[in-house]
C-alpha cells in the first residue's frame, strides 16, 4: 500500500513539475496536455487520476508557486525583529519571488485570465496577501505605520501597487529593477508617522 501511496505521489508531483516548466516557457493556451503526458512519462488516466483536467493542473501549480512566494516572505519577515522591518522585508521578497521568470508568467500574467478573477484571488488571498495583511496590521498596532482607514485597505492599496510593479520590473532592466525595489520600500515608508 505504501508503495501505491509513494507512487501516486511521485507522478503527481511530475506532472506538476512538467506543467509548470511549460506553462512557464509557452504559456497556458499553448499548452497541450499531450506535450505534458510525454513530458511526464505517464498516461492519460495518470493525468486524470490526480486533477480533473488541465486548467485544474494549472490551478495547482499555482498554488505551489504561491505556497513557495509565502515560504521566502515567511522566512524574510521572520528575521526581522519590528513589525515594520517585517513587512518591508517580506514586501520585498514577495517582489523577488514575483520577478522569477516562471513565476512572474504563470502566477502574475496567466492565472487572473485562466483562474478567473475569483479563484485568483482567493488563492492570493490565502497566501501572499494574507501575509501583507497580517504585515501591514502588525506595523499598525506596533505604531510604526499610520492609515486613516483598516489595515485590510491599506493591504489591498500596497497589493495593487506591487502588483503593478511586478508587470512592469519584469520587462524592465537591472537598474530599473532595483529602482522599483528601493520604491516599493519608500511607498510603504510614506505611511510612517511623522518624525519630530
Amino acid at each position: 500500500m505504501a508503495k501505491n501511496v509513494d507512487r501516486a505521489a511521485a507522478t503527481r508531483g511530475r506532472l506538476l513539475s512538467v506543467a509548470r516548466a511549460l506553462f512557464a516557457a509557452d504559456g497556458y493556451a499553448a499548452t497541450g496536455t499531450e506535450a505534458i503526458l510525454d513530458g511526464a512519462g505517464v498516461k492519460r488516466g495518470a493525468l486524470y487520476h490526480h486533477f480533473r483536467d488541465k486548467a485544474e493542473l494549472f490551478e495547482a501549480v499555482c498554488r505551489e508557486l504561491t505556497e513557495e512566494a509565502s515560504a521566502a516572505i515567511v522566512a524574510a519577515a521572520g528575521r526581522e525583529t519590528r513589525a515594520y522591518d517585517a513587512l518591508v522585508a517580506g514586501s520585498l521578497a514577495w517582489f523577488d519571488a514575483m520577478l522569477r521568470p516562471d513565476v512572474r508568467r504563470i502566477l502574475v500574467i496567466e492565472a487572473p485570465g485562466v483562474l478567473g478573477w475569483e479563484r485568483w484571488n482567493a488563492l492570493d488571498a490565502q497566501h501572499g496577501f494574507g501575509l501583507l495583511r497580517q504585515g501591514v496590521a502588525a506595523a499598525l498596532d506596533e505604531g510604526s505605520l499610520i492609515f486613516d482607514g483598516d489595515a485590510g485597505t491599506l493591504a489591498r492599496l500596497l497589493n495593487g501597487a506591487m502588483n503593478g510593479a511586478v508587470v512592469h520590473a519584469g520587462a524592465a532592466g537591472a537598474g530599473d529593477v532595483r529602482a522599483i525595489r528601493q520604491g516599493i520600500a519608500a511607498l510603504i515608508a510614506a505611511f510612517r508617522p511623522a518624525r519630530d
